[in-house]
């Protein structure tokens, strides 16, 4: 019973995770005035706020004296906040300048452009479908390519940065919250900085456009950290199998609200772009799927093997421990 209420509550969280991923477009609107950059330095600084409050409630805070001890891994969670820092910034300027159908695409071939990274990067092998799948998205990028004119560089950037943000995480290996913690504190500085200096120059919203506009610029850091907490909860309750499904929740809501919410138009070139991109997206579900059933039932077959050959070691075991007696 325990089991199986873990489950429901880690299928609830990755859920509210990804729903809430897929929903954030609404949110970034309502800090206009605010421009890309300041609203992405606001998120920076109050991320960090929260997750240290989390920290102290939590009394998670003994991984830091480690961590600093850890050149290599210090540069790595660097790199990590720079990789992030340029996701965040373009996915913020995209959404507030009609460009959500754009952006959904992006996180839409994340999946494909980390599957050809590990390849090329990590020297890893691919099954035939997922070959298929890749070739698949980049056939769709290219038709993607004459509809716009030009490539889809918001989506590329995004999908690009994002992939190269999970492969530092992979290396890195710490806990979402701690990792979050480690990236925004890098990036507190140089973001704080950056609003003193607009303050300076009498350009900040934050002090001239009202109480609730500034409540608003300080919920990033909430937005933020949410989220990424419920993702952290999901991940070590659900089958990786079950999170890599939940993960196109956000893209689907994104690329809705774009069409539904902000009228995006979506000429027939492009219709057929995001097609290509599905039939890749369900290659690789169903390949996954599929790989991960026949592991299941290799280890089911397994176990009665490997319990046949345990089974006369019993008498021995017992009748030495006669004899010795």
């Amino acid at each position: 019973m325990k089991g199986t209420n873990d489950q429901r509550a880690g299928l609830l969280s990755g859920f509210t995770a990804y729903g809430m991923w897929g929903v954030v477009p609404l949110f970034w609107p309502l800090l206009k005035p605010a421009g890309a950059v300041e609203i992405l330095a606001h998120r920076m600084v109050w991320s960090l706020g929260v997750v240290a409050i989390l920290l102290l409630v939590l009394r998670r805070w003994s991984w830091i004296g480690p961590l600093l001890r850890q050149p290599r891994k210090l540069g790595l969670l660097t790199v990590a906040a720079a990789v992030i820092t340029v996701n965040w910034g373009l996915y913020i300027w995209s959404v507030n300048n009609g460009h959500v159908v754009e952006a959904s695409l992006g996180y839409f071939i994340n999946p494909l452009v980390t599957i050809a990274m590990g390849v090329l990067l990590l020297g890893e092998r691919l099954r035939p479908a997922q070959w298929v799948a890749v070739g698949t998205g980049v056939a769709a990028v290219l038709v993607l390519a004459v509809g716009y004119g030009k490539p889809p560089w918001i989506s590329l950037v995004l999908a690009f940065s994002f992939a190269t943000y999970g492969l530092v995480k992979k290396k890195v290996d710490m806990g979402g919250l701690e990792s979050l913690t480690a990236e925004t504190a890098v990036l507190f500085v140089p973001a704080l900085g950056y609003l003193l200096w607009l303050s300076a120059r009498g350009e900040s919203t934050f002090t001239s456009d009202g109480t609730g506009h500034a409540a608003l610029l300080a919920a990033t850091g909430v937005v933020t950290a949410v989220p990424l907490i419920l993702f952290g909860a999901a991940a070590i309750r659900v089958p990786l199998s079950t999170l890599g499904l939940l993960q196109y929740l956000a893209p689907v809501f994104q690329f809705l609200l774009g069409i539904v919410y902000f009228h995006e138009e979506m000429p027939p070139e492009r219709w057929a772009g995001f097609g290509l991109v599905w039939v890749a997206l369900a290659l690789l579900t169903w390949d996954a799927l599929r790989t991960s059933h026949r592991t299941r039932a290799q280890a089911q077959a397994a176990r009665p093997a490997a319990t046949a050959t345990a089974a006369p070691a019993g008498p021995d075991r017992t009748e030495t421990s006669t004899n010795a007696t």
